[in-house]
């Protein structure tokens, strides 16, 4: 716990997110000075709400990241230095649902062929037999807290079967079936779509690696809205080569922005979208709202919500 800040600094790194001159005015009603800042302006600040990390947050109280994902930050150095961390589980689920099930409707709709169709201007219809609809498929989604259910939910809506993997394997609401990470390869050898909802951290890089790809069905689609790392590349990249899945759908990639020479841009049946499954004209406003519950915190004396260190 700390006490209520004197000054909260919007990073100027959430731009590319959202503007920051937004959330500053969101936040402007807040009993404490609210400013977008630099780099040469951290130090003024208690509390910094950013997307990237800098080495001046270890001389803050309070540090909020815009996304769930919390791996750039240096735990062991913010425990050491009394800096709390909070994150923004929470407010993505829906957000990230709609982009896989837009995802999801382009590989069975043959959207992505008309859309690459139109920039050749050609005419081209799909063949016969190669649409299909998603009523009656099987999605497994790996990683099944708030972001995977939040792609649950909305899946679910358009009448795709939903399995899923957690580490204990326990039931969760919303997934028809639940297996623990011990049975990944079982859990995915079904679906017609398995999609990647996960953290990185020492358990999951790489955890998508040959072994895992080559037990999906060769008609299956590979979704991955988790981090990029998850997920080995390389062994993405020759199951593409070798026709071993229909395709795949990727927001994140282990080297962002993804570089030019990447054979992922290459194959007609991978969907490449630049880390934005979440984004959103609200985005800024769930924020707001994250930072302004945990201010309302910080003057009662009570406990952060989504405090992670």
């Amino acid at each position: 716990m700390i006490s209520e800040p004197d000054r909260i600094g919007v990073h100027e790194s959430v731009e590319s997110v959202f503007p920051p001159s937004e959330l500053a005015e969101y936040l402007s009603e807040l009993p404490v000075d609210v400013a977008v800042i630099g780099d040469d302006e951290i130090g003024s600040c208690d509390a910094v709400v950013t997307l990237e990390h800098r080495d001046a947050f270890l001389e803050c109280e309070w540090i909020h990241s815009i996304q769930a994902g919390v791996d750039r930050f240096p735990f062991d150095e913010f425990e050491e230095r009394g800096v709390i961390l909070t994150n923004s589980t929470g407010i993505h689920d829906r957000w990230v649902g709609e982009t896989v099930a837009g995802y999801l409707l382009a590989f069975a709709r043959r959207l992505h062929e008309h859309v690459a169709n139109q920039q050749e201007r050609r005419w081209e219809r799909p063949e016969w037999d190669a649409g299909f609809t998603l009523p009656g498929t099987t999605a497994c989604v790996v990683g099944t807290g708030t972001l995977g259910s939040g792609v649950a939910e909305v899946l679910g809506s358009l009448g795709v079967r939903i399995t899923g993997v957690r580490r204990s394997g326990e039931p969760v609401e919303g997934f028809e079936e639940v297996y623990a990470s011990e049975g990944l390869l079982e859990a995915v050898a079904d679906a017609d779509f398995v999609i990647v909802t996960l953290p990185v951290t020492e358990e999951t890089h790489h955890m998508f690696d040959a072994d895992v790809l080559a037990a999906m069905a060769d008609d299956a689609y590979l979704v991955n809205v988790g981090r990029g790392p998850v997920v080995d590349e390389p062994a993405l990249i020759e199951a593409l080569e070798d026709d071993a899945l229909a395709g795949a759908a990727l927001d994140v990639f282990e080297t962002e922005p993804l570089p030019e020479e990447s054979p992922l841009w290459e194959f007609d049946e991978v969907i490449v979208t630049p880390h934005c499954a979440a984004f959103t004209e609200d985005y800024y406003r769930a924020i707001g709202d994250l930072v302004r519950e945990n201010v309302d915190r910080a003057e009662r004396g009570e406990s952060f919500h989504n405090r992670v260190a």
